[in-house]
């Protein structure tokens, strides 16, 4: 029924997220970020695995991310980390939805609203502790006063995001922690949760950077980047849970010199038979695996051939000769994993995911 398709294994994320709360222990809240459709892996699924894995808060991204899944009967907490816009404000109260602040206007904004609407409602605020990106950079003093001036709206998470936490051998980090928590000391201020870690502290232990939540996005979906330099070993394991695969629909023999795909990137240097699969960039699949990518084929690793086009991917199957049109091949999964594509294709592991485009059905698992 389907050209390409995901298989999603709920039961791996439900597990990675158990793998992150045993490592962070019981006084840690853990908010599972699914944001961008849950990296791709189906938003809604997803959330429904982890609320009833015992999630007690989901991150997205933006108001409508929130929408959806609250549209879907998620009854988790919500928290918006990236979207206070004017036109998205009012759906903060109609959806249950948590906003997190980067700028103390927005307080005095979200202040505003809530006393007209007599809803009382509850904020994080976001501290530009040296990401240069979203976040507060007032001093501690107009921080804390912009804060006691609510009545209706009330400060319950204070946030910060690093920007070097895989880099053992830059100070950054630390340097950004040391920051935050200063200005929490000095701010006064006791806000129920405090949160600055995503998933590489997490997998290598940097506790002094957890505060009383953390926000794992990656480790969710079964991966943890290398870290660089000096760093500890790694004490989170986790599954990848995303298996991408897609049909073959033809397979041909080409004589030795036979040019594949646009600009004949590719000449057979002898006599092959070639496999094209019906997945291309379109679908996701990274344009810069031409020629460089490998692909899994009954338990065999192939190589992509030629450009990656729109729709089409073309291999060597030489060494694969019973393939038949409609037989299933593995795009990402096994040993070619989201890291290893990212490797080859000269980006992160991250771009790969949330790259698969929408036209990619879904399949979810046990």
């Amino acid at each position: 029924m389907h050209r390409s398709w995901l298989e999603v294994s709920l039961g791996r994320i439900a597990g990675n997220f158990r793998a992150v709360r045993a490592m962070v222990g019981q006084p840690v809240a853990v908010m599972p970020v699914v944001k961008a459709d849950a990296y791709r892996h189906g938003a809604v699924a997803v959330a429904r695995a982890l609320e009833q894995a015992g999630a007690q808060w989901l991150a997205v991204s933006n108001v409508q991310e929130g929408a959806v899944l609250r549209d879907a009967g998620i009854q988790t907490r919500i928290l918006v980390m990236a979207d206070f816009l004017p036109g998205s404000r009012e759906a903060f109260f109609d959806y249950g939805l948590t906003p997190v602040l980067h700028d103390l206007d927005e307080v005095a904004e979200l202040e505003h609203l809530a006393a007209r609407r007599a809803q009382p409602t509850a904020f994080h605020l976001k501290i530009d502790s040296g990401m240069g990106r979203l976040g507060v950079r007032d001093a501690a003093a107009p921080v804390a006063a912009a804060v006691q001036a609510c009545r209706t709206a009330q400060l319950e998470g204070l946030m910060t995001h690093f920007a070097s936490a895989a880099d053992y051998g830059s100070a950054q980090t630390a340097e950004q922690t040391r920051y935050f928590f200063d200005l929490l000391a000095a701010s006064g201020l006791r806000p129920a949760y405090i949160h600055l870690s995503s998933t590489i502290p997490i997998a290598y232990g940097r506790r002094e950077a957890w505060g009383n939540m953390v926000r794992p996005g990656h480790a969710i979906y079964g991966y943890i980047s290398p870290a660089k330099g000096p760093a500890p070993d790694r004490e989170l394991a986790v599954t990848p849970a995303l298996t991408w695969k897609t049909c073959v629909l033809t397979v041909k023999d080409i004589p030795a010199g036979a040019a594949i795909g646009y600009g004949a990137m590719f000449r057979a240097p002898k006599p092959m038979r070639i496999a094209i699969l019906a997945a291309g960039y379109a679908d996701g699949y990274p344009h810069r695996l031409s020629n460089k990518g490998k692909v899994l084929v009954q338990g065999r690793v192939c190589p992509v051939i030629g450009a990656v086009s729109m729709d089409v991917t073309t291999i060597d199957v030489t060494a694969v000769p019973a393939l038949r049109p409609g037989d299933p091949v593995t795009l990402l999964g096994g040993e070619v994993d989201a890291q290893q594509i990212a490797r080859t294709a000269g980006t992160i592991s991250y771009a790969v995911l949330c790259g698969i485009s929408s036209r990619v059905a879904r399949m979810f698992v046990d």
